[in-house]
């Protein structure tokens, strides 16, 4: 029975190692699909990993600071700083913009950190080159995967920035490089409006009869004071002490600061069930219908090899062949493609994963999951060959 189907593989071998490379390129773009939306669900973890937070404090009712806006005053960090078992709180601001060095431009998330040392909240926890952020203005540490080299300056709105160290895995959940800045460099980034804004801004708080009340002196000069110095951040990042359970912190800051407070578990959830959903289930499609392409060619190439052997498999019946050798033959050439093909595609995958713009993590258990689909998916489409070849009948190893 072995020999039947070795035979007959090396008497086409060149058809069937072509089918088999075509079938394990398309099995490595399955397995790709499969391994980038892993690495988006280890992008989402590494993002919480890397902030060192135990707790994020956001503005109320949103799925703040990396699903949704948050805006929170930014001497808030004091007073949760100072609550039973906090042991470090920093405030935290996050800004997904385009990022210039001469005429490149980098999609990057620029994170700005609170003055502070190494390790804490917000911080990157490790470098691979160069130094942290020292100085309060115009210097960054950036993520390799942008691009830039150390000694690099790189543009952020109106200012530009050293970069002084670079780290690495240090993304965002859509998987954008991160560039750490100073915290008050980010806020004007991100909050500070531009000269013609704020001049505009004035012109029209100072057309508003409201503000020019004879009675009330000094209540323009005071609402355009406030407008200029009403600067926020995204996020309290809080870590407790050891031993504490992070839910009894949360709770009395949701109870009388008015705020949301999401734990590590929480904010995965928000990540992986919320933010990438949508691509989850675009990915999850994608595999579907690669899956059924999968299936028909499968079927195609069985079929059309035993098409090929129609005479050969009479002749086999006709010499007393049973049908269940016939039937064994045919699914074991389905399985020895589908086996190459697995081969290719997996190869194909490994290679091709470090130059995809999005980080693609190729887990073992997938592998084996991939495997055990496509020899399903051969068996299965054998089954069309194997009827045809047990319809044959042997007066046509005469006829032909």
């Amino acid at each position: 029975m072995i020999s039947l189907a070795g035979r007959d593989i090396l008497h086409s071998w060149g058809k069937f190692i072509f089918t088999g490379f075509g079938l394990g390129l398309l099995i490595g773009v399955t397995l790709t699909m499969a391994g980038v939306y892993r690495g988006m669900v280890d992008d989402g973890r590494v993002l919480l990993d890397n902030s060192g937070a135990h707790l994020w404090v956001v503005q109320k009712d949103t799925l703040g600071p990396y699903a949704e806006s948050s805006s929170i005053p930014d001497d808030l960090w004091r007073g949760l700083r100072s609550l039973p078992a906090v042991a470090d709180a920093a405030n935290i601001t996050y800004l997904t913009m385009q990022v210039a060095k001469d005429k490149r431009e980098v999609r990057a998330f620029v994170v700005g950190i609170m003055a502070g040392v190494p390790g804490s909240p917000g911080w990157p926890p490790h470098l691979v080159a160069g130094r942290q952020i020292t100085r309060g203005h115009y210097e960054a540490v950036v993520d390799e995967a942008s691009g830039f080299k150390l000694g690099d300056v790189v543009r952020i709105r109106r200012h530009a920035y050293t970069v002084v160290g670079l780290t690495r895995r240090m993304v965002s959940s859509s998987g954008d490089p991160m560039i750490f800045i100073p915290l008050k460099d980010a806020q004007e980034a991100q909050f500070l409006k531009d000269n013609d804004a704020v001049l505009m801004q004035r012109r029209r708080t100072s057309a508003n009869p409201i503000f020019n009340r004879p009675g009330i002196p000094g209540l323009l000069d005071a609402v355009i004071a406030s407008q200029a110095t009403n600067i926020s951040v995204n996020a309290v990042l809080l870590r407790t002490e050891q031993g504490v359970d992070a839910a009894d912190v949360a709770a009395p800051i949701r109870r009388w600061k008015r705020l949301t407070v999401y734990d590590r578990a929480q904010m995965e959830d928000i990540l992986v069930g919320k933010l990438i959903a949508t691509s989850s289930r675009q990915i999850a499609m994608f595999l579907v219908i690669l899956a059924a392409v999968s299936a028909a060619i499968v079927a195609f190439i069985i079929y059309t090899l035993t098409m090929d052997k129609i005479r050969e498999i009479a002749v086999l019946k006709l010499i007393g062949t049973r049908n269940r050798t016939i039937a064994a033959m045919i699914l074991q050439q389905a399985l020895v493609l589908g086996l190459l093909g697995f081969i290719v595609g997996k190869i194909a995958a490994t290679f091709a994963a470090p130059w995809f713009p999005k980080y693609v993590l190729l887990m073992p258990k997938d592998s084996l999951v991939g495997l055990a689909a496509v020899l399903t998916i051969c068996v299965l489409a054998s089954v069309i060959a194997i009827r045809i070849a047990l319809r044959v009948d042997p007066a046509e190893a005469i006829g032909g």
